[in-house]
């Protein structure tokens, strides 16, 4: 192609879009840090539905549906979406085992499966945000699209984010029974801290009280960690996802069919890395919860 011919492509391209954006004006919506709700639309009568909780049903309904055409005519040798289906599957548990072991992989894997699975298509459904933004509600002079990705709802994240932390604390007490408590309180310094003081063992008294209180606040430090966690895990996903909705919701307002482009593939490649993120440290906390201390 020349390079005149190139030009003219590109002018042509140009003046299309112009042309659509004229014709087809773009709506920017009401842009909320937290979920809006669909007016007259609740759950039992009582619990009201919002736009991200609708999205969230359209998720598992994508994944449902998957996992039907995957498995409803499993062949000796796979081919289509069973094939795809268990070269990712057979890719996650390889990940898993990995990590945790052969003992543990069997246990972890239908969460971090799970989690990583849930989260892909969720962030995912966010690249259709200027689509979604075309239908919704005008209310109290503001517009509110029907759906929004189930990622950039706070609810969403920190009920994924209690999920991991609350696992992984029953995987720490069922490896490790009560010694799992030690990660938390440990006290095994001041027993030493005593011998040294009655003469049972040898060391200096005041060095041994400063490693036994050393201990004790590192203690202390971990449990903290561990709430800390809720929050790193729920607002890491949200902020990228959040900040990439907002960004595709703004940009059809200057140019509609040309300038998102770019931002779309970017939101492909945060929103994989964001749902393998959240699924990796899931799986590594759940992993360091079965060692000891001492190990």
């Amino acid at each position: 192609m020349s390079k005149t011919t190139r030009n003219i492509v590109i002018l042509a391209i140009v003046a299309v879009s112009v042309g659509i954006a004229l014709v087809f004006p773009y709506r920017l919506p009401t842009i909320e840090v937290g979920a809006e709700k669909l007016p007259g639309l609740t759950l039992f009568g009582i619990l009201p539905i919002t736009n991200s909780l609708l999205t969230t049903w359209v998720a598992m309904f994508i994944l449902i549906v998957v996992a039907f055409l995957a498995t409803r005519s499993i062949k000796l040798v796979p081919e289509g979406v069973q094939n795809f289906m268990e070269m990712l599957i057979e890719a996650t548990y390889d990940m898993v085992e990995e990590v945790a072991g052969e003992k543990y992989a069997p246990t972890f894997f239908p969460l971090v499966a799970t989690i990583f699975l849930f989260l892909i298509v969720s962030n995912w459904l966010d690249l259709l945000t200027p689509i979604f933004a075309a239908f919704g509600y005008k209310h109290d002079g503001g517009f509110i699209p029907i759906f929004r990705s189930p990622s950039t709802d706070l609810n969403v994240t920190i009920a994924l984010a209690l999920v991991s932390v609350a696992v992984t604390q029953v995987v720490g007490f069922r490896a490790q029974k009560l010694g799992y408590l030690g990660k938390f309180i440990n006290v095994k310094g001041f027993g030493h801290f005593l011998k040294v003081v009655q003469g049972k063992e040898e060391g200096s008294a005041g060095g041994a009280f400063a490693f036994a209180f050393l201990d004790l606040f590192l203690g202390f430090v971990e449990l903290i960690s561990e709430f800390a966690k809720i929050i790193s895990f729920s607002f890491r996903l949200f902020g990228n996802i959040f900040a990439g909705e907002v960004l595709l919701l703004v940009m059809p307002s200057f140019l509609a069919t040309l300038l998102p482009l770019p931002f779309l593939g970017l939101e492909v490649f945060v929103g994989f890395i964001q749902a393998f993120i959240f699924a990796i440290l899931t799986l590594a906390f759940m992993s360091m919860a079965t060692v000891s201390m001492e190990h």
